[in-house]
């Protein structure tokens, strides 16, 4: 028997083996319709959660679950499993044309990429954020239609994170039969409903969004086309642009000065200014980056673990283990190993992951154009100056629809798919969230600290400090454990 899931992993597949047998799915809830069927926690999982909102990718919440990786295959024989990687990104920055050559053999790829990804039997359409990636799909899209294109958006109350205005932009230059819907803090209303689509512990918050924009899309198509993965093969995030402070610090002409930098770090106070910077400098490259997309680093989970769980997750830590992700790729740029490491974890454990659960709860099939195969070995050939010229992102991929996007469009800024779940947590849901977290049934389950967890909560109702996505983090968990292990709990009682 041979499993094998796709190249860059727009689709999960879970296996487990218990007695002797092979299971295999595309959801975890089909292994625990078995009463019988073991529910321990993957320690080590929950420990890479904490650290990046997200189970491994070749792991998951459960520990008698295991995932597929993206492009790889098990083989299953007389009783034994093996697996194999079956393709990787090619090795990288080989395109020898020019910047021109490379902008008309991108534009050329992406137009045949969207159009293949249009060929269906039931009505079709695009979810539209007003960002480039997505704004370029339903560009292409219009060019090989003949009737106007679906397109579906998803807009807040507040301004700072609503990216409407923008989505109406495009879909008036290219005539879209256009769908909006604004999400309210009564949204989280549908928290249970996320968690049960996802089956483990999912902490980015704009899983809620996406489940909206698939619930209107539903009303009208079955088929969606997504503007994913534009970022992680552009160079579309933010973190790949150097930080000027730690510019400054690594053109010190001081001899050993991350070292120095270490020893000044380990006489600073825990919670003084500069500390951040001080650690933060002190590290590798690898670190450095790691910093970027954590949320609990390991200092800060020393004071939330309980000595019980620190104990039993052991070693190597979550970091160490994604670092490993960085070592395939030591001969690139900087830059390009950056968008690697993003492409292998970020974005098929948190970016497909969500789009694929929330679309699927809608009976919705999500397609991503941007990640034909054709289009990920194309850009993961052009150098990194060709994806990041100065300060402008993504400038290949803007080259390549210049022609059709406005200019509002193609120079704004990334403003990313946000959800203000901060300022929910200071209004109306304060006292949802605190008491979720703060509850006797939370404090008993031995993970975390209670005082630790207190003093988030503090810290953020009060403004001293931005706690909103540790806070989400840990709400989701919580809730998530009450749906999987309390009720299965209950249930076996019972």
């Amino acid at each position: 028997l041979w499993l094998a899931r796709d190249r860059p992993g727009i689709k999960p597949l879970h296996y487990a083996e218990v007695n002797g047998e092979l299971q295999f799915g595309s959801e975890i809830k089909s292994f625990l319709v078995e009463p019988s069927f073991p529910r321990s926690m993957d320690l080590q999982a929950l420990d890479h959660y904490c650290s990046f909102l997200y189970t491994p990718r070749d792991r998951s919440i459960f520990s008698a679950v295991r995932k597929l990786p993206p492009a790889h295959v098990l083989r299953w024989r007389d009783g034994v499993s093996t697996i194999a990687r079956y393709w990787d990104l090619p090795g990288g920055e080989r395109f020898k044309g020019s910047e021109r050559e490379a902008v008309e053999a991108l534009r050329h790829t992406l137009a045949g990429a969207v159009k293949s990804h249009m060929i269906s039997d039931v009505p079709l359409g695009a979810f539209l954020s007003g960002g480039v990636d997505s704004s370029a799909v339903v560009a292409l899209m219009s060019q090989a239609s003949d009737t106007p294109v679906r397109t579906f958006s998803i807009g807040f109350d507040e301004a700072s994170y609503d990216e409407l205005a923008f989505a109406r932009v495009v879909a008036s230059r290219f005539g879209t039969e256009h769908h909006e819907f604004v999400v309210r803090p009564d949204a989280l209303a549908v928290i249970d409903r996320l968690i049960a689509h996802f089956d483990e512990p999912f902490g980015d918050s704009s899983a809620i969004p996406t489940w909206y924009v698939s619930e209107i899309a539903r009303r009208h198509v079955t088929v969606v086309l997504s503007g994913d993965g534009g970022d992680e093969l552009f160079g579309g995030y933010e973190r790949y642009l150097p930080h000027p402070r730690v510019e400054a610090f690594d053109r010190l002409r001081v001899p050993a000065k991350r070292q120095l930098a270490d020893l000044a770090l380990r006489g600073w106070p825990r919670r003084a200014r500069g500390r951040n910077f001080l650690r933060h400098v002190a590290r590798s490259a690898e670190g450095r980056y790691l910093d970027a997309i954590g949320f609990f680093r390991p200092d800060e989970k020393e004071e939330l673990y309980t000595r019980w769980l620190a104990d039993a997750i052991g070693h190597p830590d979550s970091e160490t283990r994604a670092a490993a992700n960085f070592d395939s790729d030591g001969d690139l740029s900087w830059a390009s190993r950056m968008m690697r490491f993003d492409f292998r974890t970020y974005l098929p454990e948190d970016v497909l992951t969500k789009v694929d659960r929330m679309s699927m709860a809608h009976s919705i099939e999500s397609r991503v154009p941007l990640l034909d195969t054709a289009v990920v070995e194309l850009a993961a050939s052009f150098p990194p100056d060709f994806k990041i010229k100065g300060s402008r992102q993504k400038h290949i991929l803007k080259e390549s629809v210049a022609d059709l996007l406005p200019a509002s469009i193609l120079d704004r800024r990334k403003q990313g798919f946000g959800v203000p779940v901060g300022h929910w947590f200071r209004g109306n849901l304060r006292e949802f969230f605190a008491d979720m977290l703060l509850s006797s049934r939370a404090r008993g389950r031995g993970l975390f600290q209670p005082k630790a967890v207190e003093r988030l909560v503090t810290e953020h109702v009060r403004g001293r400090r931005d706690h909103t996505l540790r806070l989400w983090l840990l709400v989701v968990l919580e809730l998530w454990q009450r749906q999987y292990i309390d009720a299965a709990v209950a249930a076996h009682a019972a």
